[in-house]
């Protein structure tokens, strides 16, 4: 981290009379919600007028965190949502580095004449923030935000709401640490965070216990039905048309993580899954190793992320999606 950002943070956090709004990126995952809620908790520990607003729904897997029945949904109350951004001091960007990760926000953030901070883990941040704290060499924006709770010397302060969804937000972002948590200071942290009663066991039952029988039927579809294997490129993909999500009575997180399994198959180090939305093809990217699906998805898709976990999106129907794919992926080196 810079010091020099985070020294500028604690210098406009001194003023206790100021509006804060904390936002995060498009369908929220749990790095996103939990980084948000924590942060959330703890500006509102110290005395801040602070809200949060996201621009749609997290999944359902994810709403049992404290707060989140006190976020603000953009897609739900447009008119609220843009008075407090409108009216802000200072807004919070979380777990994304450009705007247009936030969908239907993006105008009212971009227009806004409060202080805009960054907050965020991933690569290539935008260069208009008139504070960025940004660290790629990390877990997640969580374990981020928790280095920076400490610096404002806020880590006596943390407590089990706030170490509960940064733990949410550094297990979720490692597929329970699976990856990208190559690093002893994360393991110190989730010690840390586990002295404040956190209940790992729970957790893990509430985030990957909770299925519908409709999800864990889509998931069975995905890999029986829409998994394609392209061994001579060491690539698989899965797909997902709107008659699929419909069959199973789709609903949002319904797919999260299931790309992650194309991934374990022996010789696979490069997995995508492509779901059909209303007017384009959502696309996640995963890889091991040296292939960087960052560069993959910036190059074909004007999309982005991390070295080994990205995503974008096709303005394509599916067909010419996947057709496009199969044809890059034969043209480059994994």
């Amino acid at each position: 981290m810079d010091i020099t950002e985070l020294k500028k943070l604690k210098q406009l956090l001194e003023d206790k009379n100021q509006n804060i709004i904390i936002t995060s990126h498009r369908n929220p995952d749990g790095d996103a919600l939990g980084s948000a809620l924590a942060f959330y908790e703890y500006l509102a520990q110290q005395g801040f007028n602070v809200n949060c607003v996201l621009p749609n729904y997290a999944p359902s897997f994810l709403t049992w965190l404290k707060g989140y029945d006190q976020i603000v949904i953009y897609d739900e109350t447009p008119e609220v949502a843009k008075k407090l951004i409108n009216e802000a001091s200072v807004v919070f960007s979380l777990d994304y580095n450009i705007y247009h990760r936030t969908g239907n926000m993006q105008t009212a953030l971009s227009n806004t004449k409060a202080k805009k901070v960054l907050i965020d883990h991933h690569l290539e941040p935008w260069q208009g923030f008139d504070i960025s704290i940004s660290k790629v060499d990390i877990s997640s924006t969580s374990e981020l935000l928790f280095d920076v709770i400490a610096f404002l010397g806020g880590k006596e302060q943390i407590n089990k709401t706030i170490a509960e969804a940064l733990y949410v937000g550094i297990v979720t972002d490692t597929g329970s640490f699976s990856y990208s948590c190559n690093y002893p200071g994360t393991y110190n942290k989730i010690a840390y965070l586990m002295e404040k009663e956190v209940d790992a066991e729970k957790i893990h039952q509430l985030l990957y216990a909770t299925f519908t029988e409709d999800r864990l039927r889509l998931l069975g579809h995905c890999l029986s039905e829409r998994l394609r294997v392209l061994p001579e490129h060491k690539t698989a993909y899965i797909f997902l048309s709107r008659e699929d999500l419909e069959r199973f009575n789709y609903q949002t997180g319904d797919n999260e993580g299931i790309v992650n399994y194309a991934l374990t198959i022996k010789g696979i180090e490069f997995a995508a899954m492509f779901t059909q939305r209303n007017n384009k093809v959502r696309i996640s990217f995963r890889s091991k190793g040296n292939f960087s699906v960052n560069e993959f998805a910036r190059t074909h898709y004007n999309g982005g992320g991390h070295k080994n976990a990205a995503g974008a999106d096709s303005f394509k129907n599916m067909d010419e999606t996947l057709k496009e794919f199969v044809e890059l992926v034969k043209n480059i080196k994994i």
